[in-house]
């Protein structure tokens, strides 16, 4: 397996590879899986027993439609059918969402789960991402995200509750809050495929109100709660309009025999699968708790089935994969491929406390041992050529939150090298005085010249020129305010530079040896079409271009004061 685990990880772009990929490059067992998020405790043994007793069946014959396999979801969750729609998968009502409803740009925060990115990029539409920022642990504030659609005229917003993959959670009402700020957009998605999970509230969800609006789809996951990504399951909860709109759109036999078969048969084990997510969580307590311990691993706060760290100062994420994988027989998920991630992030999903500790001593053993291969903490300057670093990542986010998307396409259809971003400080909102979020226009990041773990420090000076940082955002206290719709009248239509519609592409023009700070012009209508799919860049593009540096390491400086993996009682850092 060692000769090729390097050649299996490239091959799968934005993703891990598959189970089945790697048993067929060992000996046909699978490695310990921390990387696929699965719950460990369901299905039940008894019920692996009664699906294998009825394979022949099950694998003969067509499946009932997928309205009859609906309706029977629908009972045991208490809601109209009318306002449901099941999918193969939740990446195929991904797909439709994007198809029939998302025109022209969506925003997301990011890192995220991979295809809010990369399908409406495949599909020609622009998206915004939000970065989320590392010092105040990935915590989305969803008054600055909101702030951001407003500066950017986006007309489609993602949230993912809890998020892929740092399993950062939003209270219900703030969610709520959130939509009706948002009521004028073409649609809002709320992303709960992990929400089953989650502890710190009672009733988390918000499908009930996404019933009652006219734009709002809460998406929602099978495969994840019930262990079972194979089988392919998941729906959305929205108005019936919209969920008729989908439901038109899927094949009658979309849903396979085995999915039809778990659905009929939840209903006679609730209890089990309870006690399941109730086990879940306990084992994400245990493992956080044993995870702190290793130095210089941070475990950021999570409501998912697993759990976001970053490895100590040094620590190359490609290098401790792979390490892992072919020594220790231990699967986990670097995130180097994740936009707004890089390699010095793993995320490693809950198991039994037996599977932990075999993957603590692995950690110890790779992190800290001194084996003949040595440890995988790098000298100074040094690790993979295929590691995507968090450069990419800023680089990407400033070039495509600017003006010179279009510019930017034309670059990478020529063939042209990707050109640096210039230097931009923050932009003036179209409300006259509100400054729009750090996201619109991310530095640059420097390498430094020796990675230690401290807080933000403010950088050395370089030579000239170099990117002005930009202040982190804040958190905003309760309650949040929101940007309303009156307060973003449509301004006046702006003299363009140039009468060619492409005039902004020269943001990215060869830079001059003094560049002027950019500005990003406020919205002025409808934003224009996205990056065509033929000739522009899609996400794997982005994550596979070279020449670029290692960002700096730079995180929460206070770990110790997140207690629990809950992100329950946290401290103020």
């Amino acid at each position: 397996m060692a000769d090729n685990v390097t050649s299996l990880f490239r091959s799968t772009a934005a993703h891990s590879p598959s189970m089945a990929a790697l048993a067929r490059e060992s000996d046909g067992a699978g490695p310990v899986d921390f990387c696929i998020p699965c719950n460990p405790y369901f299905p039940t043994p008894a019920m692996f027993d009664e699906m294998a007793s009825r394979l022949r069946d099950i694998i003969t014959y067509y499946p009932s439609s997928a309205d009859t396999i609906t309706a029977e979801l629908c009972s045991l969750l208490q809601l109209p059918p009318q306002c449901v729609a099941m999918g193969n998968g939740s990446t195929e009502l991904i797909t439709w969402i994007d198809h029939l409803l998302v025109r022209e740009s969506l925003a997301v925060p990011v890192p995220t789960f991979g295809r809010w990115t990369d399908q409406p990029m495949e599909t020609g539409k622009r998206v915004d991402m939000f970065p989320l920022q590392e010092s105040s642990g990935f915590a989305l504030d969803l008054a600055q995200y909101a702030e951001f659609i407003r500066a950017r005229g986006t007309r489609v917003a993602v949230i993912c509750n809890p998020n892929n993959p740092d399993g950062g959670f939003l209270h219900r009402h703030a969610v709520v809050q959130f939509m009706d700020a948002m009521a004028d957009l073409d649609l809002v998605v709320i992303d709960e495929s992990f929400l089953e999970f989650a502890d710190a509230e009672n009733e988390p969800s918000v499908v009930q109100e996404a019933m009652l609006r006219p734009n709002v789809i809460v998406l929602r996951s099978l495969g994840k709660n019930f262990g079972l990504h194979g089988i392919r399951f998941g729906y959305l909860v929205t108005n019936p309009a919209l969920a008729g709109r989908v439901r038109s759109m899927l094949p009658k036999w979309n849903l396979n025999s085995f999915a039809e078969h778990v659905v009929f048969m939840l209903k006679e084990h609730g209890a089990e699968y309870a006690q399941s997510l109730h086990q879940v969580r306990r084992d994400r307590m245990d493992m956080s708790g044993q995870l702190s311990s290793l130095p210089g691993l941070t475990v950021y706060p999570s409501q998912g089935n697993f759990l976001f760290v970053r490895l100590p100062v040094g620590a190359e994420g490609t290098v401790v994969r792979d390490r892992l994988l072919t020594e220790h027989r231990i699967l986990v998920r670097e995130c180097g491929n994740k936009i707004g991630s890089s390699s010095r992030f793993l995320r490693l999903v809950v198991r039994p406390q037996v599977d932990v500790r075999r993957l603590v001593t692995g950690l110890e053993q790779v992190l800290y041992g001194t084996s003949r291969r040595g440890a995988a903490v790098p000298e100074q300057a040094t690790g993979t050529a295929y590691s995507s670093g968090t450069a990419a990542v800023d680089r990407l986010v400033s070039q495509t939150n600017g003006a010179g998307t279009r510019g930017l396409a034309q670059a990478a259809g020529a063939g042209m090298p990707l050109p640096a971003a210039a230097p931009a400080p923050a932009a003036v909102g179209p409300g006259g005085g509100m400054p729009v979020p750090a996201a619109a226009g991310l530095p640059q990041p420097e390498p430094l010249p020796v990675p230690q773990e401290a807080p933000r420090p403010q950088p050395a000076p370089q030579p000239a020129p170099q990117p002005v940082p930009v202040p982190q955002p804040q958190p905003q206290p309760q309650p949040q305010q929101f940007p309303q719709p009156a307060a973003y009248p449509e301004p006046a239509p702006q003299p363009a530079p140039a009468p060619q519609p492409l005039a902004p592409a020269a943001a990215f023009a060869a830079p001059a040896p003094a560049p002027a700070p950019m500005q990003v012009p406020p919205p002025t209508g409808p934003t224009p079409p996205g990056v065509p799919a033929r000739g522009g860049l899609t996400a794997a593009q982005v994550r596979g271009t070279d020449g670029l540096s290692m960002a700096p390491a730079t995180g929460w400086p206070g770990a110790q004061s997140w207690p629990d993996a809950a992100g329950m009682g946290q401290a103020a850092g």
